[in-house]
């Protein structure tokens, strides 16, 4: 492992532990070089899923580009950072349990919206004017409905 302050190759492990989601291992390491300290994940590398766009185009399935929605979708809630990483871990566990090697991005946006309908009702609603494309104020005013009656 290089050291992130000087590049070097001469890195050890100075203490492991199950990272908080227990799905990876943090390790402390030390640079016998410069002396610095960091830590590093270890996570077990899963096949590579594909996701199908709506355009029927595909493309590697990348964690950011749901953390990027879900954080928009939070944006001035009251909503921390830790609930935000595990709304995300927790559709990310969803999707890789499905152990497909292709989802269409529109079961992505579902699996989202049903977590974040449990979360936060307004991240919600935001995240699917867009994911919906609300055509105009009735078809949102109906979606608002629907999350009313429930």
């Amino acid at each position: 492992m290089k050291c992130p302050f000087c590049s070097s190759e001469n890195t050890r492990v100075i203490d492991s532990r199950p990272a908080d989601d227990n799905s990876s291992i943090r390790r402390r390491r030390m640079c016998d070089d410069c002396g610095k300290r960091f830590t590093t994940y270890e996570k077990v590398e899963t096949i590579p899923l594909i996701v199908i766009k709506k355009d029927n185009t595909r493309e590697q399935y990348d964690r950011s580009k749901i953390e990027g929605g879900v954080l928009r979708a939070c944006h001035k809630r009251p909503i921390s950072v830790n609930e935000i990483n595990q709304l995300v871990d927790d559709v990310e566990t969803e999707i890789f349990n499905r152990e497909e090697k292709e989802i269409p991005s529109s079961m992505i946006g579902e699996i989202v919206m049903d977590h974040l309908k449990d979360l936060e009702a307004v991240a919600y609603v935001r995240f699917a004017s867009v994911y919906r494309e609300f055509k105009d104020v009735n078809t949102f005013m109906s979606e608002l409905k629907k999350l009313l009656d429930k």
